[in-house]
């Protein structure tokens, strides 16, 4: 059976860091990027790998990309932080590997908790984002900022066997976390050119409500599908607001 290289990237992420790396004990070679983190993230992390790396924060493409080069082996798993690889997935992973794959990258589903219930709507599940597992040689992170795609030069697949994610401790924690990635998105709009127009203030963020609580079923996960439909429209207006702010610091 071919090895595999798991890996983590991490920044003051103390709370979820033993709970994350427990879950991929089972891995031949287990690496975690840091980006300078101030509290025991990096600390935690040396309890289960010797393999601990610092790099900046430029944004999340070039972060993965450079996790993957530190593999030694051409099959790599990622897991964020706020992941937890279940024994379920890490079997399918190995009869995938030891079977001999059908493709280069696979996609992994994910289930997401949220405000006390796992959420089975809102576009939440099951929530693939780029492949998770995938060789090493086959795939590349697009330097992007924040929610970075991926090249995949082969076949990609599906596993079925889930990863559990618990993207939000409460409510502040998630205000913190949008509060970030507005900035980055803001970022990205930027360098993509993008111009700000009044009405996506309102459009945007009505649109982004409706589909999350209507058009993907929110309302079917109770309060909790409520509460996350309109956070959501909420970073959407945030982002766009950042967008308008940026750019009338240019005039």
């Amino acid at each position: 059976m071919s090895k595999i290289s798991v890996y983590v990237i991490a920044y003051n992420d103390e709370p979820n860091m033993r709970a994350c790396l427990e879950s991929v004990t089972w891995a031949d070679e287990l690496i975690v990027v840091d980006s300078h983190s101030t509290d025991a993230t990096a600390t935690i992390s040396r309890e289960f790998t010797d393999k601990v790396y610092q790099h900046e924060f430029t944004g999340f493409g070039k972060l993965r990309n450079d996790a993957v080069a530190h593999a030694s082996h051409d099959w790599v798993f990622s897991l964020d932080t706020d992941e937890r690889a279940t024994p379920e997935i890490r079997d399918e992973i190995r009869r995938v590997l030891a079977g001999g794959p059908t493709a280069d990258a696979y996609f992994v589903p994910r289930r997401n908790y949220f405000l006390g219930r796992w959420i089975r709507h809102c576009g939440w599940y099951p929530d693939y984002r780029q492949p998770q597992l995938f060789r090493k040689s086959r795939m590349r992170y697009r330097d992007e900022v924040v929610h970075e795609g991926a090249e995949v030069d082969g076949k990609t697949g599906y596993l079925s066997e889930h990863v559990l994610q618990y993207p939000f401790r409460d409510l502040d924690h998630y205000l913190a976390k949008m509060d970030r990635y507005s900035d980055l998105m803001a970022d990205r709009m930027v360098q993509q050119g993008r111009r700000f127009h009044v009405h996506q203030l309102v459009t945007h963020p009505c649109f982004t409500f409706a589909k999350m609580y209507l058009g993907r079923t929110g309302f079917l996960d109770g309060m909790p599908g409520l509460i996350l439909s309109g956070l959501y429209a909420y970073y959407t207006f945030i982002k766009y607001a950042k967008l308008w702010e940026q750019q009338s610091r240019s005039c």
